[in-house]
């Protein structure tokens, strides 16, 4: 494969970003291979490949363009003139989103790092025992041996990026409740067996909540619904 399993994951993560480093790569891969004389059976078949896939991307996160992956024809030289247009449109549709997406990225890593700015900020222990939590979910995911290749690579690829990210100030938490989400996957395919897993995430969790209930001003005292509390009815009084 042209992408290899690492770029895929990284596309799955941040689509927008992906899809023009896609073409970006293709286009430069067409430029080295290029000997001046038409297209070839190679050129043709990078453009297939990389065309799929960056269609199969846009559909998968439901982009809607305008721009679809043409038709195939039995003449090389025409495919290839259609895709290589494709994808250079679609290069220019999605680079100034790219940009966008960039820059905005800079300003949240930035704003968290000025105190006068709103953050989620953690103690020194919650930082650093959500560290040991993420090494200790990372050699759990990476020895189950019922959880697919696929789900595993995804879920280490969140911890991975949810790692990269772990500051002391966080401008938002989406990354911590994304992996609640995870937690319930991993639960509804494996049951017990997901126990060590989920209580990991469990207890990531509770130290996020507790940072947003402080940071939030809410009262110290409030549960999260989505970790699955129950009130005190008294009934085991």
């Amino acid at each position: 494969m042209f992408f290899n399993e690492d770029f895929i994951a990284s596309v799955e993560d941040n689509p927008v970003v992906g899809i023009v480093e896609a073409c970006n790569r293709v286009i430069d891969r067409l430029d080295q291979i290029s000997e001046g004389q038409g297209w070839e059976d190679e050129q043709h078949e990078l453009l297939w490949e990389a065309g799929a896939f960056i269609q199969l991307v846009m559909d998968t996160n439901e982009f809607d363009t305008g721009l679809t992956l043409p038709e195939a024809t039995g003449d090389i030289n025409s495919n290839c003139s259609v895709l290589y247009e494709y994808i250079t449109e679609i290069k220019s549709t999605f680079e100034e989103q790219s940009i966008k997406l960039k820059v905005e990225s800079y300003t949240s890593r930035y704003s968290t790092a000025l105190k006068s700015s709103f953050a989620y900020e953690f103690s020194q222990g919650d930082l650093e025992k959500i560290q040991t939590l993420v090494s200790e979910l990372r050699s759990q995911i990476s020895g189950n041996k019922r959880l697919e290749d696929d789900h595993k690579r995804r879920l280490l690829k969140r911890l991975e990026h949810l790692q990269s990210e772990l500051h002391k100030r966080v401008s938002d938490l989406d990354r911590f409740w994304g992996l609640v989400g995870d937690a319930g996957v991993v639960l509804g395919k494996l049951g017990d067996d997901a126990k060590p897993i989920v209580d990991r995430i469990r207890e990531m969790a509770e130290i996020v909540w507790k940072t947003q209930v402080r940071s939030e001003e809410l009262p110290s005292d409030s549960n999260n619904p989505m970790l699955g509390h129950e009130e005190n009815t008294g009934a085991d009084e």
